[in-house]
């Protein structure tokens, strides 16, 4: 059966993704500790070993997408994780894992807003196109797990 995802909602999706992260990261050996409460912007913890943990933030879209993390919620840091989960129809949704010192040197992909004197909250953004998908294939799951 083919995968079709136009029929989840927004939410639906979102946990769809967080427990296919969960399960991908599991398959690769580590430990998976999920949250009790969703205030601080980690959607679960994985462990490495005795000395090694990341906490990781899922988010999910459709397709060509911008996607955003409050800054306020997403400091920067060796052990913080973005994990971007990509729902295509009739695909099986590919999985981007992001460093969050990544944002430390924006680019066309992955851009840092202030907005500075507006209502909305400074964020860090992940403009997913086509022309940013040679940018993003560096993060993708298989290439990065090996790397934590």
């Amino acid at each position: 059966m083919a995968n079709k995802w136009d029929h989840l909602n927004h939410l639906q999706l979102g946990k769809y993704a967080e427990y296919f992260v969960k399960m991908e990261f599991t398959l690769a050996g580590f430990d998976v500790y999920s949250a009790e409460v969703d205030d601080k912007g980690i959607d679960f913890v994985v462990r490495k070993d005795e000395t090694a943990y990341y906490d990781v933030q899922v988010k999910s879209a459709r397709g060509a997408n911008y996607i955003f993390i409050q800054k306020d919620k997403f400091n920067l840091r060796k052990n913080l994780l973005a994990s971007v989960v990509l729902f295509e129809e009739s695909k099986t949704p590919k999985i981007y894992l992001i460093p969050s010192s990544e944002w430390s040197n924006p680019n066309s992909l992955l851009v840092s807003r202030d907005y500075e004197g507006k209502k909305s909250k400074p964020e860090w953004g992940l403009n997913i196109s086509k022309k940013n998908l040679d940018l993003l294939s560096k993060f993708e799951f298989e290439n990065v797990i090996d790397t934590l």
